[in-house]
């Protein structure tokens, strides 16, 4: 299933967050989206799951405007896991990994799972790694379990769309790597076809290993986009983070992996280098 977003903008509070975004996942692919805090990646991401709707221009789920479609039919293409969406009640595990079931349910057995629902849910929860959670209360759970249970959540939609807004949030590194090529290989169940993934993420090694197109976005607008190698660029790193960038392989796969550190600090210019116009009165000598 494709995702096209046509020339979006995005206004909250009197403000303009997003500015006029084309940006195009291809079915099966897994897209990034990276940019500093601030950006406006979660506000981007929110217009793709329908939690708000675009000031100007469309989004498209395989040439459907997708807040038109009726709500059931957009949830069962699309599932997102949003940075914000923990249930405020005590669920069991096990409860909140049925509730991806409800858009395939009629509306007459809303909250009895049939036995594919619970089959599905069951697997849902032993790929996500989080089978052994199923009878713990959710608010009982690590921030890093919590995840893994709302990753197999997304799971038990059987969407053929995936948002994900910073998914590796609160895992320790393995559960992240797993998580990752997970979300890169799943496929819905009855579907031979890999789902397609629209992610957030702050980890830029992360990003180029899993990932097989980046947009970079800043203030609210997409300056680059292309294949990980070509995008992210030490110049573009320096002038989007702030960070000077070392671009190293990995010593098995070849894998493009960045190193980090400041930018040097601007040295101050010597007041005899500077023309006598631009010296401060206060530096001239009397």
């Amino acid at each position: 299933m494709r995702i096209d977003i046509e020339h979006l903008s995005v206004d909250i509070g009197g403000a303009r967050l997003l500015r006029d975004i084309d940006l195009g996942v291809a079915a099966g692919q897994v897209v990034g989206l990276v940019g500093p805090n601030g950006s406006g990646k979660s506000t981007l991401l929110r217009c793709v799951y329908r939690a708000l709707r675009p000031a100007d221009g469309v989004v498209r789920l395989d040439g459907e405007d997708l807040h038109t479609m009726d709500a059931r039919a957009a949830a069962r293409g699309v599932a997102a896991l949003p940075q914000d969406s923990a249930p405020e009640f005590d669920f069991t595990v096990a409860e909140v990994v049925a509730m991806g079931r409800l858009p395939h349910q009629r509306a007459s057995a809303l909250g009895r799972p049939s036995a594919n629902d619970i089959a599905v849910c069951s697997e849902a929860l032993e790929r996500a790694g989080a089978g052994h959670l199923a009878d713990r209360t959710f608010l009982t759970l690590s921030g890093g379990e919590r995840q893994r249970v709302l990753m197999a959540r997304a799971f038990a939609q059987s969407p053929r769309v995936l948002v994900l807004d910073e998914p590796t949030n609160h895992l320790d590194i393995a559960h992240q790597l797993d998580l990752l090529a997970l979300v890169r290989d799943w496929r819905p169940p009855g579907s031979g076809r890999a789902v397609t993934v629209l992610t957030a993420l702050h980890d830029l090694n992360l990003a180029a290993e899993y990932c097989d197109l980046l947009y970079v976005i800043s203030q609210g607008s997409v300056i680059a986009s292309g294949p990980p190698d070509e995008v992210l660029a030490p110049e573009l790193l320096a002038d989007v983070f702030g960070v000077r960038a070392h671009r190293v392989r990995h010593p098995e796969t070849g894998a493009l992996r960045l190193l980090f550190d400041r930018l040097p600090a601007q040295a101050p210019i010597p007041v005899a280098a500077l023309p006598e116009a631009a010296v401060p009165e206060a530096a001239l000598p009397e």
